[in-house]
């Protein structure tokens, strides 16, 4: 064999092991976004559950009965303003 086709062969390993690597960091690096991406979901999901508790734990109760906070799902925009009148 001529020392041409020896050498075009060791290149084309090289940049093929180089690519490997290459590719696969690529791989490692999306799978850790995804990774810290979920998380991050996770722990919103838990920071808005205990704001929700919180507000229905401090939320002022009115006398009759009438929820007049309009950001609470059960508001009932009829019901608030006949207790109003």
């Amino acid at each position: 064999m001529s020392s041409g086709a020896n050498v075009l062969r060791w290149s084309a390993l090289g940049l093929g092991v180089a690519y490997g690597f290459y590719h696969q960091s690529a791989i490692t690096a999306a799978d850790k976004l995804r990774e810290n991406q979920k998380v991050y979901e996770h722990k919103q999901s838990l920071i808005n559950q205990a704001r929700q508790k919180y507000q229905e734990k401090n939320a002022p109760k009115s006398k009759s009965g009438v929820v007049s906070d309009p950001s609470d799902p059960k508001f009932d925009l009829e019901l608030w303003l006949k207790s109003v009148q």
